[in-house]
C-alpha cells in the first residue's frame, strides 16, 4: 500500500488533488480517511518520510458549534513517535460529516539542507537565509532570497556560466514535465531582471518547485563541480605519488 507524500501531493495542480483522499470528521466515527492510502510526509523532528498516525482529532461537536475556517490536528510521525502538527481548512460542515481541504500548513517544517561548502560566500549566506524563509513558510520572502542568491551566483559564475545554468533549469523543466506558464514565475524569479518587487507571488506548490530547481541548478554549478574538481586532484595526487616512490626505488 503506497504512502502519498505530503510535498507531492501538494505540487500536483488543485484540480488533481480530489484524485488521492477526502480527510473526514465524523460525529460517531471520528477522523476518516476515505481512500485505503495511508498518509505521510517528512516529519519536521527526524527529517525521515514516514507514515503518520492521528494522535488528536477535534471534536465534532466543539467544531460543529464554533464552525471555525480552520482546525488543528496532532499526528505522530511512525519512524520517530514525536508529535507532528497540521493546520486544515474545513470545506464543509454536514449534519453527520466536516469535510477538511486536503491542502494543510505544516507548523513545523523540516529544515532543508545543501552542501553549502561549495558555493560562494556570499551566495551560500543568501541561500541558508533563503531556506529558513522556507522553512517557516514565508514563500515570497523565500522567493526574494532566491532571486538574491542567483543573482550573486550569476556574479560569480559570469556570463557564459549564467547561460549554462539556464540550459540545467530548462532541462530540470522537461525532466519535471511543469509547462510553461507553471514555470514562468520561477523562471522569473531566478533569471528576472526586475528589483524585488517585480518579483511573482508563489503558492506552497510554486515554492516547492522553486526550491527544487535552485538546488538542482545550484548543484550542477557549484557542488558537481567542486566534488568532480577535488577528486581529480585527488587522483594526479596519488599518481605523481606513485611515480615519485617508482623512481626513488
Amino acid at each position: 500500500m503506497p504512502i502519498l507524500l505530503a510535498r507531492d501531493i501538494l505540487r500536483q495542480e488543485p484540480a488533481h488533488l480530489d484524485a488521492f483522499m477526502a480527510i473526514k470528521i465524523e460525529r460517531d466515527t471520528g477522523l476518516r480517511h476515505s481512500a485505503e492510502e495511508q498518509f505521510g510526509l517528512e516529519c519536521p523532528h527526524c527529517g525521515i518520510y514516514a507514515h503518520m498516525s492521528p494522535q488528536s482529532v477535534p471534536n465534532f461537536a466543539t467544531l460543529t458549534e464554533d464552525k471555525p475556517k480552520h482546525c488543528g490536528m496532532v499526528y505522530q510521525c511512525d519512524a520517530c513517535t514525536a508529535p507532528v502538527f497540521l493546520k486544515f481548512a474545513v470545506k464543509n460542515f454536514g449534519d453527520d460529516t466536516i469535510e477538511l481541504h486536503r491542502n494543510f500548513s505544516e507548523l513545523e517544517r523540516p529544515k532543508e539542507r545543501f552542501e553549502f561548502s561549495y558555493l560562494p560566500k556570499q551566495t551560500a549566506l543568501l541561500f541558508r537565509e533563503a531556506l529558513t524563509c522556507y522553512s517557516s513558510n514565508s514563500f515570497n520572502a523565500f522567493a526574494s532570497m532566491c532571486h538574491r542568491a542567483a543573482a550573486s551566483a550569476f556574479e560569480s559564475l559570469g556570463e557564459n556560466g549564467k547561460l549554462q545554468a539556464f540550459d540545467e533549469v530548462m532541462a530540470a523543466q522537461d525532466i519535471a514535465e511543469i509547462n510553461d506558464d507553471s514555470f514562468e514565475p520561477i523562471k522569473k524569479v531566478i533569471f528576472g531582471s526586475g528589483g524585488v518587487d517585480d518579483l511573482p507571488n508563489l503558492n506552497r506548490a510554486q515554492a516547492g518547485v522553486l526550491l527544487e530547481v535552485l538546488k538542482d541548478m545550484f548543484y550542477q554549478s557549484f557542488v558537481r563541480r567542486g566534488k568532480l574538481n577535488r577528486a581529480i586532484k585527488v587522483r594526479r595526487f596519488f599518481v605523481q605519488d606513485g611515480k615519485g616512490m617508482k623512481s626513488s626505488a
